[in-house]
């Protein structure tokens, strides 16, 4: 402090010294710049919203604000379970409610055309669709052929029990694939044959 001695052991250096080497890191501050005063400007403190963090090249930093998902869209929420987007798990289950309505609507006989228009529809664009739809259609196009030969059979006096129960089979299992379609799965139907492939 200017007016108090120097506390002993301390020489002042000589006037014609050279000045000491900057400290590593950086240069002094130019003459007369000094420090802010007390009490004066300052910087904001480290942390807060408008102060960059150390070592930033820039600020803000790359990708802010948060960019959505490409297409510059939301979705109204995930893609469902083991599909790409709403329409293939749409036509999933066209493929097997189609099948059990069909064959409920048709007396068992026409279980087939949901699943044929399910396939039909989107089976070449979407290889989840055309599984789920053979699947359907293979089970359902058995079970109609088996409808068919029962109702015929009725002249004989014994599709008049295979014909309903048949039908019951179709709406049945249709109903459980596309339970199953729901969640995802291609369902592999019982009693079924490839006819489809």
């Amino acid at each position: 402090m200017p007016g108090e001695a120097p506390s002993p052991g301390y020489a002042p250096p000589p006037s014609d010294a050279p000045p000491p080497p900057p400290p590593a890191g950086g240069d002094y501050p130019p003459p007369g710049a000094g420090y802010p005063p007390p009490g004066g400007a300052s910087y904001p403190p480290p942390g807060s919203a408008s102060y960059p963090p150390p070592g930033s090249a820039s600020y803000p930093p790359p990708g802010y604000p948060p960019q959505g998902p490409p297409g510059g869209y939301y979705a109204a929420g995930p893609a469902p379970s083991g599909y790409a987007n709403n329409d293939e798990k749409t036509w999933a289950l066209v493929a097997h409610f189609g099948g059990a309505a069909g064959a409920f609507i048709g007396g068992g006989m026409l279980g087939w055309v949901g699943p044929l228009v399910a396939l039909l529809a989107k089976g070449n664009q979407s290889p989840t669709v055309r599984a789920h739809a053979i699947a359907a259609l293979n089970f359902q196009l058995l079970w109609s052929i088996i409808t068919v030969v029962s109702w015929i059979l009725v002249c004989v006096l014994i599709g008049f029990i295979l014909a309903p129960v048949a039908t019951i089979i179709a709406i049945v299992f249709g109903i459980i694939g596309g339970v199953k379609a729901n969640d995802g799965q291609v369902y592999r139907y019982p009693m079924t044959v490839s006819i489809i492939k």
